[in-house]
């Protein structure tokens, strides 16, 4: 079964995003990031310039386009829909609702943040899980000074 990770408080989801999928590559994971295009272009941008010293090598396969075979092992994608996912290790959704496919991958994290417009749909989400039997692993970024 599907590993859910719900990580709640988040200062601002796209840098804290930068931080995790660094901190996994650095580990050997391999990432897909769903959410919808301008949330992926943002994020895209923001894993060239957020360290200067480190970089976290991504593909941003946008829909409809090819990827070039030598980035088939890049450790993390970007992908506005998870079936054009190359892996499905683990899914880092950054959409409003849970992704179609998640299902399919080891391991989901959602990230929630403080902002109040985004707590509704991390509500709604959170719901959806459990309401299909998915056992959460919570982290208040908050208590761990995250």
């Amino acid at each position: 079964m599907t590993e859910v990770s719900f990580h709640f408080n988040v200062p601002d989801r796209l840098s804290y995003a930068c931080r995790l999928l660094r901190k996994a590559t650095r580990r050997g994971a391999r990432v897909v990031v769903a959410g919808p295009a301008p949330v992926l272009g943002r994020l895209d941008k923001q894993l060239w310039v957020f360290e200067p010293t480190d970089f976290v090598p991504h593909v941003h396969a946008r829909a409809g386009q090819a990827i070039a075979p030598r980035l088939a092992h890049t450790p993390v994608w970007l992908v506005e829909q998870v079936a054009d996912a190359p892996h499905h290790e683990v899914l880092l959704n950054l959409g409003e609702a849970p992704a179609d496919g998640f299902e399919s991958f080891e391991r989901v994290i959602e990230l929630v943040s403080r902002d109040g417009d985004d707590r509704p749909s991390g509500r709604a989400r959170w719901k959806h899980y459990t309401d299909r039997g998915y056992p959460i692993v919570r982290h208040d970024v908050a208590q761990e000074g995250g």
